[in-house]
């Protein structure tokens, strides 16, 4: 009988396939619980799994171990919210209306909360959010979320001690940071509050957005996670005596006398609460069959004293934050799903955030045609995460970013950069008059021999594109 069964369930699926329907044959009591965790300006290379930097990241080298180490996936942009928001609504810098620092959620959009609703998770957000600060129309609670803890506006997440924080959009006083006092460290409060709600007894599986606002400056962590670290340094000095350190000092302008250490301090709490995390999937016996993504929204910073230079953070890659050269945009990209991926490996597939929407939904059966106002050009990975992966056919992957004058959040566009990758092929173009540079970005990942003279069909087919898409 139960072969039989079998037969049946085989042949009902080859005729779906056939008829070009996308088929889940994962009952819904066994669709994965879901944990996307984002950390706020991490380079690649401040990851152990991802090379040679002296801070200790346990944990994520174990995922990394265990699962898919991702060694050309992709933020959304350089920056946080348009990183961001590309992230929530599957679209790339194409799709994008607005590719500044200035962008917000709309009203319309749908959000991949949105769309797992469609499939009855329960979802939730714990960190920073800071794409829509219109109460009752694009905070979280409106965007798909069920539950949210955390940090709205964008400037709320420049403060690793906060003195206010948001549940499910009531303002809350955190107490212990009041007075100049720091007894509350922001990253672990979303931490706490993520792990009490995957304890929490429930019907439907759940998707957990963690979006930790560090190792983003300001510069500030428990001293049990720094100390540890003896690093060289020069200390920031922020705005004590009243001049400025840096551009940034009036965002930071506390003094950090060990800034390299309190970096790497950062980096090294966000593992052990990320570590955390997997212990309670681990008792609550939901490890096997919860999908775990850890990745940045862009690449490093140097505010608030930090010296991405000193932990060669982008490395091998050139740039930093505000950069499309690599490592503005390059990110480290680990998967964890012990149900589905058994054996691990480095998988070399360009992919980016606009993708991650028709994952979860091809993941969770969600046909995205069924539901009104999506807006995404991503394209599902979903047939990655596994131990037989199935190869994608290449395509274009698309940037653009434009940069504010003077003050970063100063509100006022200047030039606007666009990147784009197709295969081992990168172009960019820093500014709409300016020249375009192509690189062989594995060959060449300091982008430092521009190739346009020597291969003029690929360049006019990037140029081409960048004139088409500018905004």
């Amino acid at each position: 009988m139960k072969n039989k069964v079998s037969k049946v369930v085989k042949l009902v699926a080859s005729a779906l396939l056939i008829a070009g329907c996308a088929i889940n044959t994962v009952t819904a009591e066994e669709k994965p619980n879901i944990i996307f965790i984002l950390t706020d300006d991490l380079g690649f290379n401040q990851v152990g799994a991802y090379g040679d930097t002296p801070i200790k990241t346990p944990n994520l080298d174990a995922m990394a171990a265990n699962g898919i180490r991702f060694d050309q996936a992709y933020a959304g942009n350089t920056v946080c919210s348009p990183s961001r928001v590309s992230l929530f609504t599957g679209r790339d810098g194409r799709y994008m209306t607005n590719n500044s620092n200035t962008v917000e959620l709309n009203h319309k959009d749908i959000t991949l909360a949105h769309v797992l609703k469609y499939a009855d998770y329960d979802t939730a957000l714990f960190g920073k959010y800071s794409i829509g600060q219109q109460m009752g129309v694009t905070d979280p609670l409106a965007m798909g979320f069920d539950t949210w803890y955390g940090m709205y506006s964008i400037l709320e997440g420049h403060r690793q001690y906060p003195q206010i924080l948001w549940r499910d959009g009531q303002k809350i006083r955190i107490k212990e940071n009041e007075g100049g006092r720091k007894g509350a460290y922001a990253q672990e409060l979303f931490t706490n509050e993520a792990i009490d709600y995957i304890k929490q007894e429930r019907e439907n599986p759940f998707f957990v957005m963690l979006t930790y606002s560090s190792p983003h400056a300001e510069l500030a962590v428990p001293a049990k996670y720094s100390d540890k670290y003896k690093l060289s340094e020069k200390p920031y000095t922020g705005m004590k005596g009243g001049k400025p350190a840096d551009k940034y000092a009036a965002y930071y302008p506390e003094p950090v006398d060990k800034p390299n250490a309190t970096l790497a301090g950062m980096v090294s709490a966000l593992d052990e609460y990320i570590g955390q995390i997997l212990n309670t999937l681990d008792e609550q016996g939901k490890l096997e069959n919860t999908l775990i993504i850890f990745t940045s929204d862009n690449g490093p910073h140097d505010e608030g004293g930090a010296d991405p230079t000193f932990f060669k953070a982008s490395a091998p890659y050139k740039g930093q934050k505000r950069d499309l050269y690599d490592g503005g945009i390059h990110v480290p990209m680990i998967v964890h799903w012990p149900a589905q991926i058994r054996t691990a490996r480095v998988d070399q597939t360009p992919w980016l955030f606009a993708d991650v929407l028709p994952t979860f939904a091809d993941i969770a059966d969600v046909n995205l045609n069924m539901i009104p106002r999506v807006h995404t050009n991503g394209v599902s990975i979903a047939d990655l995460l596994n131990d037989k992966p199935v190869k994608m056919a290449d395509r274009i992957l698309y940037w653009e970013f434009s940069k504010q004058v003077g003050d970063p959040n100063s509100g006022v566009i200047g030039d606007t950069y666009q990147a784009a990758r197709k295969g081992n092929w990168k172009a960019v173009r820093y500014g709409f008059d300016a020249p375009l540079e192509l690189y062989n970005i594995i060959q060449d990942p300091s982008e430092s021999n521009n190739l346009v003279r020597k291969n003029r069909p690929m360049a006019s087919e990037f140029l081409a594109l960048f004139e088409r898409y500018k905004k």
